[in-house]
């Protein structure tokens, strides 16, 4: 078996872990508790690692959730007007959207900071900080 750590961006990113360490858990709380899914740690359990690059660095966040949620009222729109020929109307179309949008915004919200955390601060993978532990 091999001792060696072979890190996944895109698993670390899924699993929303610290982008040094790809060990410590960004989040404290699961999605799915709806009274806590926003609690984040300002540092990482493991590696120590401060994850807010600067002071209002995830206002940023704003707009990758935007997106996100762009992405997914698009992507529902397209599926509800192919499996209904064009004929679902207003109703048809703006209920179960709506409905998607508020079912996902804890999940648009974590992957929106997770995003920035990875692809718009200065924090890359360092194997150092993986053994760390």
């Amino acid at each position: 078996m091999c001792d060696k750590y072979e890190p996944s961006k895109g698993l670390a990113i899924l699993k929303c872990k610290c982008p040094q360490c790809q060990s410590g858990k960004l989040f404290n709380f699961p999605f799915y508790n709806l009274n806590k899914f926003t609690e984040m740690d300002a540092t990482c359990k493991v590696c120590g690692l401060k994850y807010e690059v600067e002071p209002g660095f995830f206002w940023g966040a704003m707009y990758v959730s935007y997106t996100l949620t762009v992405g997914i009222m698009l992507i529902l729109g397209g599926l509800i007007l192919w499996l209904s020929n064009g004929e679902a109307g207003f109703y048809g179309y703006t209920i179960p959207i709506i409905s998607c949008m508020i079912l996902t915004a804890p999940l648009t919200y974590r992957y929106s900071r997770v995003l920035m955390v990875y692809f718009f601060s200065p924090f890359r993978f360092n194997p150092d900080m993986a053994n760390k532990k």
